[in-house]
């Protein structure tokens, strides 16, 4: 499991004491990385007891162009400026240029946290 409590190190490099052991709150998930393929979605408890749908793999996405919101399939992913390795393994996150039958799109959902595809309709360059 993933710890996101202060580090061990202080900046300047010197160590920290601990005060204290790890607490539940300070617990984190390893990221989706939602990927392009059959759909498939996984549904998680959150903190609170309320509940969280992941998209794991889809190949639909939500396309807004102008005022209109038409369901589209998703071809490939263009461009991802949070890593650019996510661009070969087709893997869409927030801000990732989509390829669709209708044009590229920008992802503005979270599909890791939303559960949903959706994107904008971006002019050619």
């Amino acid at each position: 499991m993933k710890w996101q409590g202060r580090s061990k190190l202080k900046k300047t490099g010197g160590r920290r004491r601990h005060s204290r052991k790890k607490r539940k709150h300070e617990m984190g998930d390893e990221p989706t990385e939602t990927g392009l393929g059959d759909k498939k979605f996984k549904t998680v408890v959150v903190r609170g007891g309320k509940e969280k749908t992941r998209v794991m793999r889809t190949d639909e996405a939500n396309l807004m162009i102008g005022g209109e919101t038409e369901r589209v399939e998703i071809q490939n992913v263009v461009e991802n400026d949070a890593n650019p390795n996510y661009v070969r393994r087709d893997i869409i996150t927030k801000g990732a240029i989509i390829e669709t039958p209708e044009g590229r799109g920008r992802v503005v959902s979270r599909p890791g946290q939303d559960g949903v595809v959706n994107a904008v309709a971006v002019d050619a360059e």
